[in-house]
C-alpha cells in the first residue's frame, strides 16, 4: 500500500512537471550556456540564469516574482554572465513544451551596474521582440508557442546591435492562454554583458510586476469563446528595436 501510494505520488509529480516548463540552456555564438536546474538546490549550480524553483506557472500578473520567476535569486559567486557582441543571436532551449496557444515575449533590462547584485523587480524592462497569433483564429490558429514547439522547443532572438554597453538581464517569457481566463506566465532571466550606444526610454520601459493587468485583452482571455476572432493583442509595451 505504501509503495503504491509513493509511486502514485511520483507519477503525479512527473506528469505535473511535464505539463509546464522553463528555459534549460542557451546558445550564444556557438557556445552553450547552462541555465538553472529547477527542483534542485542552488548549492553547487553554476550558470547564467537566475534561480527558478518550479516548472509551475505564475498565474497572477501582479505577482512579485513575475520579473524572473520564483524565486529569481542570484547564485552569488556561482552566478555567471554571457558576453554578447552587438547583434548576436541568442537561442533559448525550453523543456519539452506542451502548450501551443499563446505569445512569446523577450525583454531586457539594464542592471545599472552588476546584474548579480541587482533586484529584478526594481529595474526598467524593455521588450526587444514578441510574437503572438501568426495565422487563423484564436482557438485553432497557429501561435508563436506552436512555432517554438516545431523548432525543437527553442526560440532565437537577436540582441539589438545598438544597445548601450553594460550588464543586462535577458528575460524570455511564454504566456500560455490555453486555460480559459487564467493566464500562465513562464518567465526566465539570464545575465548578459553587451556593447553599443543606444538605450530605450519613456513608454518602452515597464516594471515587473506592473507591465500587465488581468484586464488586458491578451491576458485574461478565453480564446475558446471567440472562434471568429483572428487577431490577438500581445500584452506589454511596444517593441524597442534599437
Amino acid at each position: 500500500m505504501f509503495i503504491s501510494a509513493v509511486l502514485t505520488t511520483l507519477a503525479i509529480a512527473v506528469s505535473h512537471v511535464a505539463a509546464h516548463g522553463g528555459v534549460l540552456s542557451y546558445r550564444i555564438n556557438g557556445q552553450i550556456y547552462q541555465g538553472f536546474k529547477a527542483y534542485n538546490t542552488p548549492v553547487g549550480q553554476t550558470g547564467i540564469q537566475r534561480e527558478w524553483d518550479t516548472y509551475n506557472p505564475i498565474t497572477d500578473p501582479t505577482d512579485g516574482s513575475l520579473a524572473c520567476n520564483t524565486n529569481g535569486a542570484s547564485l552569488g559567486s556561482a552566478q555567471q554572465s554571457a558576453t554578447v557582441p552587438a547583434g548576436s543571436k541568442v537561442v533559448a532551449y525550453w523543456n519539452e513544451w506542451p502548450h501551443a496557444l499563446g505569445p512569446v515575449m523577450i525583454y531586457m533590462a539594464n542592471c545599472n551596474g552588476a546584474c548579480t547584485s541587482a533586484t529584478p523587480s526594481s529595474l526598467n524592462w524593455f521588450k526587444i521582440e514578441h510574437s503572438g497569433l501568426l495565422s487563423g483564429n484564436l482557438p485553432n490558429g497557429q501561435w508563436a508557442q506552436g512555432q517554438l514547439i516545431a523548432n525543437n522547443n527553442s526560440w532565437t532572438t537577436t540582441i539589438p546591435a545598438s544597445l548601450k554597453a553594460g550588464e543586462y538581464f535577458l528575460r524570455h517569457e511564454l504566456l500560455a492562454i490555453h486555460t480559459s481566463n487564467q493566464p500562465q506566465f513562464y518567465p526566465e532571466c539570464a545575465q548578459l554583458i553587451g556593447s553599443g550606444t543606444a538605450q530605450p526610454s519613456g513608454s518602452y520601459l515597464v516594471k515587473f510586476p506592473g507591465a500587465y493587468k488581468m484586464s488586458d485583452p491578451g491576458v485574461g482571455i478565453d480564446v475558446y469563446s471567440q472562434p471568429n476572432v483572428y487577431n490577438y493583442t500581445i500584452p506589454g509595451p511596444t517593441v524597442w528595436q534599437g
